[in-house]
């Protein structure tokens, strides 16, 4: 076993011994509910190495914790380090919560696997950063290759862990890792050999792996953000990653507390094109287009699709919705009934399509008569809310209802019998016909009720998107009635939509839970009431509702912090 992998061994086993005496930063989660922490990842930085939180300040406490998801951490390495670096590791799974997986990154959960793999990531990114290829953009070149130089370790440590931590650190936070970095350097006469090991040590710290919120007494009882925790909570917003340095800078110098400083950086943070990596984050979450990875179709009864057009089909859905909510600046209600939209090859064959265009991405805009309203009608929420042979009326209502509506079903009672539904012989031919007698049953009836009218009005589109107008020889009745207005098909679905203040509402409320990792379903009105209203004055516009949403007074407001909690040492098992 050569030194290293002595140390990383000695390092695991140190860091679960420090886990069993003491826990910390957990308790702060008061506002996101049940909080489960994996302690070793917790206490890796701070207990192990001895870099202490922004919130062992007397004035300031830990009052959220959020996991970075793949896309931030990918991000910020990338930006932090270069594009070039790569991240080689998988992440552990993020729960939905209030249809959103934002929320579930706030609910902290690090499993043994996870541990594992944060812990190998940053072994390999610190690997690369330190290695011979990249050495020349550090920040500093040691005295002596072969020899520990703590001078030059201190600086390029205190430069990465400054963007790593999202803030400037002291030069006692940042010793501990100089320290190690030295003692490693020494005992392998090798400085870069040390160097990846005091780098490695930031990457893994808890400081990096989550989104510490941390606030500060506000008067009269109240707590907000902190400047750091604000410029981190924009830009991941903003821009799915970390924040730049003038970001950093504006935190630095309190800039991100008055109305000024913070709609300064507020409209750069927008007016660049990183924007649109921020919100497609955001639309790629709340429109659920993550599911695309579990889809299936049945090869028999469908052959031509494939997973280049279900990817193709996800891409088509971010484009034109970014194009319509920032490009062109447009009423996020057209979102529900607008025929332009963007193809590529694979898309145009599932769309039975002529693709005559030299480029791969080009705008279309299907006619009038092609029964399109909106991306209700686009492959990939027609297919993701489908089953693998056959369309589910049922699931694409109850997927708008929650997505767009923000309306929620509850899951059906464990002792429903599908078996009318399922059924796709005689005599009942239509699924409309098999879910009305299915409906009969009055335990599911409210429910049914609630969500079908939606999904039987988008019958015109099978399991793949494409457009039909029969089913088992019968005419396919697209027809529906809801909240006592009668419509037809996707069009007359799409208009209900546009004009139903519940799904501007809904697309309000999902953003604002989005940014702040709450559960949507929690969210009052009342916490996004200004927003809305400038939302709603300026057309429905996406950027009016951003902006005024960040730069309300109470946005940056935060929880109480509550008292400090133990782990029994019991309960930590050193293996």
């Amino acid at each position: 076993m050569n030194m290293g992998t002595k140390f990383e061994s000695a390092l695991r086993k140190r860091v679960l011994s420090i886990v069993a005496n003491r826990c910390r930063y957990i308790s702060a989660v008061r506002a996101m509910g049940a909080c489960v922490v994996s302690l070793s990842l917790t206490l890796l930085a701070s207990g192990t190495l001895g870099i202490a939180s922004a919130a062992a300040a007397s004035n300031t406490q830990v009052v959220g914790m959020r996991r970075l998801t793949e896309a931030e951490y990918r991000n910020s390495v990338a930006d932090i380090f270069g594009n070039e670096i790569e991240v080689r590791g998988s992440f552990d799974p993020t729960i939905r919560i209030g249809g959103l997986l934002a929320a579930g990154t706030s609910v902290l959960s690090v499993t043994p696997v996870g541990f594992e793999s944060f812990t190998n990531m940053a072994n390999s990114i610190a690997i690369q950063v330190t290695g011979e290829k990249y050495r020349s953009k550090l920040p500093c070149v040691p005295g002596a290759p072969e020899k520990p130089d703590d001078g030059c370790t201190a600086r390029i440590l205190s430069h990465y862990a400054r963007m790593l931590y999202r803030r400037p650190l002291t030069s006692d936070e940042i010793q501990p890792a100089v320290n190690l970095s030295h003692g490693l350097a020494e005992s392998q006469s090798d400085f870069y050999a040390g160097l990846r090991y005091g780098l490695a040590s930031l990457l893994q710290a808890p400081d990096f792996v989550f989104r510490m919120e941390t606030a500060v007494p506000a008067g009269d009882k109240q707590w907000t953000l902190d400047p750091f925790s604000r410029a981190t909570r924009l830009s991941y917003l903003m821009w799915d990653s970390t924040p730049d340095e003038e970001l950093i800078q504006a935190a630095e110098k309190g800039e991100l507390n008055t109305a000024a400083g913070l709609e300064k950086q507020v409209d750069r943070l927008m007016a660049s094109p990183r924007l649109d990596i921020g919100m497609r984050t955001f639309f790629n979450d709340m429109l659920q287009l993550d599911t695309f990875d579990t889809v299936s179709k049945d090869s028999i009864l469908y052959p031509k699709w494939s997973s280049g057009i279900a990817a193709s089909a996800k891409e088509e859905t971010l484009r034109t919705t970014i194009y319509l909510a920032l490009h062109e600046n447009g009423d996020m209600r057209d979102l529900m009934t607008t025929r332009k939209t963007f193809l590529n090859r694979n898309l145009a064959a599932d769309y039975q399509l002529p693709f005559p265009f030299k480029g791969e991405w080009m705008p279309y805009e299907f006619p009038a008569d092609s029964g399109r309203s909106g991306i209700l009608t686009q492959a990939s929420m027609l297919t993701m809310f489908s089953h693998p042979g056959r369309s589910s009326p049922t699931k694409r209502g109850v997927a708008v209802m929650d997505i767009f509506l923000c309306e929620p079903t509850p899951a059906p009672p464990a002792n429903v019998d599908f078996s009318v539904v399922n059924d796709t012989g005689d005599p009942l031919k239509t699924v409309r016909d098999r879910l009305m007698a299915h409906a009969t049953n009055s335990s599911c009836a409210s429910c049914h009720n609630h969500s079908d009218p939606i999904g039987l009005s988008l019958e015109g589109f099978d399991t793949i998107g494409q457009r039909r107008t029969m089913e088992n020889g019968q005419l396919i009745d697209v027809s529906a009635t809801i909240k006592g207005k009668h419509f037809v098909g996707a069009e007359g679905l799409g208009q209900f939509l546009h004009d139903d203040p519940k799904y501007t509402s809904c697309l309000a409320r999902k953003i604002y839970a989005y940014s702040r990792g709450e559960n949507s379903e929690d969210v009052p009105v009342s916490a996004f009431k200004a927003a809305y209203k400038s939302f709603t004055d300026s057309g429905f516009r996406l950027r009016s509702l951003l902006k005024a949403m960040v730069e309300d007074k109470d946005y940056f407001s935060a929880p109480a912090p509550t008292p400090e909690t133990t782990s029994p040492a019991s309960k930590v098992s050193a293996q």
